[in-house]
């Protein structure tokens, strides 16, 4: 299905494979609030964000004046580059590459100004916001994901392509409305971004550390919840679980 707008009217969850392998922490989660991000300009309703890290947790190993005071270096983050993966089949309806990785901003001092651009960002357009993108029509027709912020010159498909589950589509990066190297995933009812609203989405096969805990829960489906860090689950293997949660 490679139309306009989704066939998915009652706007069930829609689920999906994580888009990537390793480690990532979750933001901006739906678990959390609705709209997940503050708002549902841009069908991100129930938008998530996910950051890349390692065994212990952290986005990135350095830290300097820059972290406190000022801008980073992208390619400083755990998860700038990271293979970011098709989380469904479907077919490519839009992919848009060539918008700059900005610096990253983790200081106040930084980010304060940066937030203080949002609505002008918002007025050139959505590249400006998405940056480097790719949307895909669900192949079951239920609508349509996108995968945003990728790594600039990294996107790998077209428009037309046909995708499925698992096959690498670009890399994690920090281009459009970012702050730190990261991939943003909504699904929506349309792959007009401009008119699109927000579907909610869920997620199989995946274990979860949730804060402070030192061993995960395991997911068939879930939304992972804020803060937490998540790992797919490879299909064939069994999920470990401090709980049995399944």
């Amino acid at each position: 299905m490679t139309g306009a707008e989704s066939r998915n009217p009652a706007h069930r969850p829609v689920v999906v494979a994580l888009p990537f392998a390793g480690r990532w922490l979750a933001r901006n989660s739906p678990a959390r609030r609705i709209p997940s991000h503050g708002t549902d300009l841009l069908g991100e309703r129930y938008a998530i964000d996910f950051i890349g890290v390692d065994e212990r947790g952290r986005s990135a190993t350095v830290r300097d004046w820059g972290t406190l005071f000022g801008t980073e270096p992208a390619d400083r983050f755990v998860g700038f580059g990271r293979p970011i993966l098709a989380p469904a089949d479907g077919i490519v309806v839009a992919a848009h590459d060539g918008e700059p990785d900005h610096v990253a901003r983790r200081s106040q001092l930084s980010l304060l100004p940066y937030a203080l651009g949002q609505a002008a960002r918002l007025r050139t357009g959505v590249p400006a916001i998405a940056g480097n993108h790719v949307v895909i029509a669900l192949a079951d027709g239920a609508g349509f994901v996108a995968l945003v912020h990728l790594r600039s010159r990294s996107v790998r498909v077209v428009a037309g392509d046909g995708v499925r589950v698992g096959q690498p589509l670009a890399q994690c990066g920090n281009s459009g409305n970012s702050t730190q190297p990261h991939v943003h995933l909504q699904v929506m009812d349309s792959a007009d971004l401009t008119v699109a609203r927000g579907v909610p989405v869920a997620f199989r096969r995946y274990r979860e550390w949730r804060r402070g805990a030192a061993r995960p829960h395991s997911h068939d489906v879930g939304i992972p919840g804020e803060g937490a860090v998540v790992e797919a689950v490879a299909p064939g293997s069994t999920p470990d679980s401090e709980d049995g949660e399944r």
